[in-house]
């Protein structure tokens, strides 16, 4: 069968993964990008330099085959804001998922009972770095900026559009906050209660399933392969990531434990009526039939490794930090959300703010990293509970390679967690979605991964940890509902 490279265009870096049909990975590549962060929370990045990114390691990986590749296949980043003009140029710098510009606006939203109109018609949460709140942000701020635009879109279709020349999306791209996930088109009275139903001309209609694109002369060149090659650009990572991880069955889940803490089940329905606490998203998938209920947090490695440094110490002491720390850390407590946009899932404010809670001279930092990974873990309970996680669960991320915080997430959220032991996951399941697409997917792919099982003897520990957890989280949104913006 034939080779195809996946391709994950992530936040801070760029991974090329080139798969054969039964998916064992023959060559690799990585790139870091640059993501800069400015004053008021705002957080951008440069697409020539993310496409930069793609190009040397779509070049590195190809030089490293057999034989030459058939296909590509794009995944990456979600949300945040990409705005091009008609030849796919940026007309400003990309803001991120990770912005914090449009914080206030959306505490006005969810105020006024914007968010929660929006959610009846989506059932889509919104969040600062999201397409609604920072086009109205833009629309006061630069309007001469919408006016130069063409495309509103993501990261994914505006690397695919500077490789093909066709501007489009991918329906699981499109689905925060605008699209109707069951008819897979715009809902107007989501844009409108926006006040913002004017730039609809902005968003380009989600391309079909099955959708195959193909590199044009210029993104040839770029990358050094065959005019005409076929590309196929989406899901973007959040869903790349279960298809990679092998959710399958509706009830499954999986537990993607990276910069974004994102908790997904896959479901057979969309329910988008509005009774639920507007927060998460109900994601269009490969097939028209299936979506995942998505609950993609703010707190994630990012947060545990700005505590890290904060306490003196990096990612390769985690481990040895863990093991000088009991379940419970001692009594130290953590609430583990530090983004500067507050949080998303499965809740949305964007005044939410982390805490340490229960120090006394006689701790020790250990006490304070656990306790941090402790409440991430919380969190991912709280997530998967909220998405209706009922089968089995899955986990992948640069957080899973660490063999105690594996284990402890096993121990919180008491159920066996199965990590695939291919790490890119991302980039085989954009590979997975190509293979079907171009009509090549097999009969059955194996999938290979090692299980961690929770221990019996930290149930309790947990349990009453959780409970506390969900007290002190109540008691905190009660305090942030009153917190000067």
């Amino acid at each position: 069968m034939s080779v195809i490279i996946g391709v994950d265009i992530g936040t801070s870096v760029t991974k090329a993964v080139a798969f054969d049909g039964e998916a064992n990975p023959l060559a690799s590549a990585t790139r870091r990008s640059t993501v800069v962060r400015l004053s008021g929370g705002r957080v951008e990045q440069d697409l020539d330099d993310v496409v930069r990114t793609v190009a040397e390691v779509v070049r590195e990986t190809a030089a490293a085959l057999p034989v030459p590749p058939t296909a590509l296949a794009l995944t990456g980043q979600g949300d945040g804001l990409w705005l091009r003009d008609a030849d796919g140029r940026a007309v400003r710098p990309a803001i991120s998922w990770m912005d914090g510009r449009a914080s206030d606006l959306v505490a006005r939203w969810l105020a006024d009972g914007t968010v929660q109109e929006v959610y009846k018609h989506t059932g889509s949460g919104m969040f600062p770095g999201c397409h609604a709140p920072l086009l109205a942000h833009l629309r006061e701020h630069e309007p001469q900026t919408l006016l130069r635009a063409a495309t509103a879109g993501y990261c994914v279709d505006a690397v695919a559009q500077r490789l093909t020349g066709r501007a489009g999306v991918d329906a699981s791209d499109a689905t925060l906050p605008f699209l109707d996930p069951v008819s897979r088109t715009y809902a107007t009275e989501a844009l409108a209660a926006c006040g913002i139903e004017d730039l609809a001309r902005l968003l380009p209609a989600p391309a079909p399933p099955g959708t195959v694109l193909t590199l044009d002369a210029h993104g040839a060149a770029l990358l050094g392969l065959p005019e005409g090659l076929a590309l196929t650009a989406g899901p973007y990572d959040l869903p790349a990531c279960a298809i990679g991880s092998g959710v399958r069955d509706v009830g499954d889940g999986l537990l993607i434990v990276g910069t974004t803490l994102a908790c997904q089940v896959l479901t057979d329905r969309a329910r988008t009526d509005g009774s639920t606490e507007p927060a998460g998203m109900w994601l269009c998938t490969p097939d028209p039939g299936r979506w995942l209920r998505a609950m993609p947090a703010m707190v994630g490695t990012a947060a545990l490794e700005w505590f890290l440094a904060f306490t003196g110490a990096t990612t390769a002491d985690l481990d040895t930090l863990l093991a000088e720390s009991p379940p419970g850390a001692n009594g130290v407590t953590a609430l583990p959300f530090l983004s500067d946009a507050g949080e998303r899932a499965p809740f949305v404010d964007p005044a939410a703010r982390g805490r340490l809670d229960g120090l006394t001279l006689a701790h020790t930092r250990a006490d304070g990293v656990r306790a941090m990974c402790e409440a991430i873990g919380y969190a991912a309970r709280h997530c998967l509970e909220a998405a209706g996680l009922t089968g089995t669960l899955a986990a992948c991320g640069g957080g899973t390679r660490s063999g105690p915080w594996a284990q402890l997430f096993a121990d919180v959220l008491g159920r066996p967690v199965r990590i695939p032991l291919e790490h890119e996951v991302g980039a085989l399941g954009a590979v997975r979605v190509a293979r079907r697409f171009l009509g090549e997917a097999p009969e059955a792919e194996p999938q290979r991964f090692r299980t961690v099982e929770p221990r019996q003897d930290t149930r309790a520990v947990y349990e009453d940890g959780y409970a506390a957890y969900r007290r002190a989280l109540d008691t905190a949104r009660a305090q942030w509902a009153h917190s000067p913006r």
